[in-house]
């Protein structure tokens, strides 16, 4: 194992083959050996990772938290050695219709809040602390609405977002929650029609996926695999489609710092305790 370097990643669409076999084709090309397997949520693959199953994790934000707090509890440590340009600075937003007689916060009182799945860093944990720390408790002063798909990928696909805005537009809630960009491709694909919802709140910004290795990877086997992300420009037609489907233009080095607006919120509603053990009471 330790002649190739193993990847971990979450097979949360169909694509992610496609990924990881077209950066597999091109690491082996230039002289890395490199292997990937697939897990079915994030929970798994974090505890895969821990106990030395492969290499590098592709983790989600969620992930990372949990592979920190893990990682601490069993005395090792972990590193984000990269991320994508489109994995930083971002905020989510909690919209309403436009018509709706609610002009700040405090106009939820009472009302129903949408939200994503129940693992959803964007979608429900950042979003539901946003309005805990303006004075709104979830649960309490408001009801939430739980659009809960696919437990384990946490949010990763944007079913339970989807569902929450058609909540929304169908009267059903009175608030929806969800990331910035994906409230811009809702309107644009006409799940919330132009002009009929508008933002009542956003979230301070926050980071989303990156690399994340711990002290007992093969650190050359490292070093190469994070010089080859950063050295990938887009204007190469090898790479372009690629990173086309990751989403992103360019690699960056990874930073930890976007990641306390989460940690506060996995604290706030109890999502994982500080060993990184699960004790959220919505979890399936």
């Amino acid at each position: 194992m330790t002649d190739t370097l193993i990847l971990g990643a979450v097979a949360y669409d169909p694509k992610v083959v496609a990924i990881w076999e077209g950066f597999k084709a091109y690491f082996i090309r230039r002289g890395l050996p490199f292997d990937y397997v697939l897990y079915s949520n994030y929970e798994r693959q974090v505890e895969a990772h821990m106990a030395g199953h492969f290499h590098v994790a592709w983790n989600s934000p969620l992930a990372w938290v949990r592979a920190k707090r893990l990682a601490k509890a069993q005395n090792q440590t972990v590193q984000a050695i990269a991320m994508r340009d489109t994995d930083c600075d971002l905020a989510s937003v909690i919209v309403v219709r436009a018509e709706a007689p609610i002009r700040a916060v405090a106009d939820l009182k009472g009302r129903v809040v949408a939200v994503g799945a129940v693992d959803s860093p964007q979608a429900t944990l950042i979003p539901l602390t946003h309005l805990k720390t303006l004075g709104l408790a979830p649960d309490v002063d408001f009801q939430v609405q739980r659009h809960d798909l696919l437990y384990g990928k946490h949010g990763d696909h944007i079913g339970g977002e989807r569902e929450a805005a058609q909540a929304l537009m169908a009267g059903q809630a009175d608030a929806a929650c969800m990331i910035e960009g994906n409230y811009a491709l809702f309107i644009s694909e006409g799940t919330l029609p132009a002009g009929a919802t508008r933002v009542l709140t956003r979230t301070p910004t926050f980071d989303h996926c990156n690399f994340t290795v711990t002290n007992a990877a093969p650190p050359e086997l490292i070093e190469r695999f994070r010089a080859l992300l950063l050295e990938m420009s887009y204007s190469d037609p090898e790479v372009q489609p690629l990173l086309d489907l990751e989403g992103l233009k360019t690699w960056r080095a990874g930073r930890v710092e976007g990641y306390r607006a989460l940690e506060t919120a996995v604290d706030e509603l109890k999502f994982y305790d500080p060993n990184g053990v699960i004790t959220s009471v919505d979890c399936p």
